[in-house]
């Protein structure tokens, strides 16, 4: 029978810990997306000739993944060491102090510099928010918990595209910012993890990520846990990124927008992590429904490379279902963080969705590679598949988690 919160539940879920770590997510999404949103028209500001915007917006995702990779692992540390807040704190005063910086750059290497920072920056806001989240809420909630987290927080998405396409794309920078600034008063009133907490009073290794690697277990545990995300990034980074150019490859009519492709993308995923949450409650699994999403996943990213309509309506509707069937984004980071004690658990929850975002520094240059073979479509078909048979890998030797205690160390 389907678990429905009773009211003290209710108060737990709608509790101040939580509703600040989704608006820190919304912030996040806001700040991470909206270089996917304004690429061409930053770019062309910056004086760069049309026929590189797609070489050089690559390079500049990849300066930012790769600022997201280092920063993932630096804030993860920190968050066992020093605790989940000292992360949600740092965190967003990096990137909300680089992406106002971001509203004055005048050339590519300024940009790249700014993205690279604000990177590290935005790559402690999750992982931090989704293991305090975890672990403060009763396990039998805690994936409603953290559905909420997701499903509000990608909703910064759309917001980025509406403020984009209403301000300059320097402006848009700086509201972010603002907002990321503004955050920061209400987290004054978040308290710690209790479990972090109990755990830093004892005299016990935490957030020793070398460890990670020093166990055959450990190590296979944590790479499941990457790749069960890639296909979400490989539909983020490399269908909704491109959209204008697969969009002129399908022959759509009009020119296809990258910030209204990824506002779809977004509006359907947020949909999909509520949905996901709640299948996860339902049926008491997270692999389960998983499993699903991967398959749903499958089949639209099939579609939309298969598609020979060339309405626009139709392409951004191929959008909106993309999002949904990758709406497995909070489970997925969920999952990572109740696979690890309590002593690891922020470097894991934390560094797992960074390297999955870092993924695409080898997902674009292999689609990149492709491309110049076999063409745009048949390239992104061929990584698709790669990233989807590498997750059902992942998935089928991974430990269920639903019922897990969190309440425990690693040794």
């Amino acid at each position: 029978m389907k678990y429905i919160p009773e009211s003290s539940s209710l108060k737990k879920l709608l509790s101040i810990p939580v509703v600040v770590a989704a608006l820190g997510y919304f912030v996040d999404i806001y700040d991470l997306l909206l270089f996917s949103i304004v690429r061409v028209p930053s770019l062309k500001a910056l004086y760069v000739p049309s026929t590189l915007l797609l070489e050089k917006g690559i390079f500049l995702i990849n300066v930012q993944m790769a600022g997201m990779l280092l920063g993932g692992i630096l804030w993860g540390v920190i968050g066992d060491k020093k605790g989940r807040l000292t992360v949600l704190f740092g965190s967003i005063l990096l990137y909300s102090i680089a992406n106002i910086a971001n509203g004055f750059v005048a050339n590519v290497d300024q940009y790249a510099l700014l993205r690279f920072i604000a990177g590290i920056g935005l790559a402690g806001e999750l992982g931090a928010g989704i293991t305090l989240v975890a672990e403060i809420l009763p396990k039998e909630i805690r994936g409603y918990g953290t559905s909420i987290v997701a499903s509000v927080g990608v909703l910064g998405a759309v917001l980025a595209y509406l403020v984009a396409d209403t301000f300059d794309w320097k402006i848009a920078y700086i509201i972010g910012g603002v907002l990321g600034l503004a955050l920061l008063v209400l987290r004054f009133n978040v308290f710690e993890s209790g479990m972090f907490s109990h755990v830093k009073e004892k005299k016990v290794s935490r957030g020793n990520f070398l460890s990670l690697f020093t166990s055959g277990t450990k190590l296979m545990k944590y790479v499941r846990c990457i790749m069960i995300g890639l296909p979400i990034w490989f539909v983020i980074g490399v269908l909704l990124t491109f959209s204008p150019e697969f969009g002129k490859v399908f022959g759509i009519s009009v020119p296809v927008q990258a910030g209204k492709a990824v506002m779809f993308g977004y509006i359907g995923l947020s949909l999909g992590d509520l949905s996901s949450g709640l299948l996860s409650q339902h049926f008491k699994s997270r692999k389960k429904v998983v499993l699903i999403f991967l398959l749903l996943t499958s089949l639209f990213i099939a579609l939309f490379l298969l598609q020979n309509s060339k309405d626009a309506i139709v392409f951004y509707g191929l959008c909106l279902f993309l999002g949904f069937s990758i709406g497995f984004w909070a489970l997925f980071v969920t999952i990572s963080a109740e696979q690890f004690g309590t002593n690891m658990r922020a470097t894991v929850a934390t560094t797992v969705p960074n390297f999955v975002r870092g993924s695409v520094n080898v997902i674009t240059p292999l689609f990149l590679l492709g491309k110049g073979y076999w063409g745009i479509t048949a390239s992104a078909g061929a990584v698709g598949a790669l990233t989807i048979i590498l997750a059902l890998l992942a998935l089928w030797k991974m430990e269920e988690t639903f019922h897990k205690d969190l309440n425990y160390l690693e040794i």
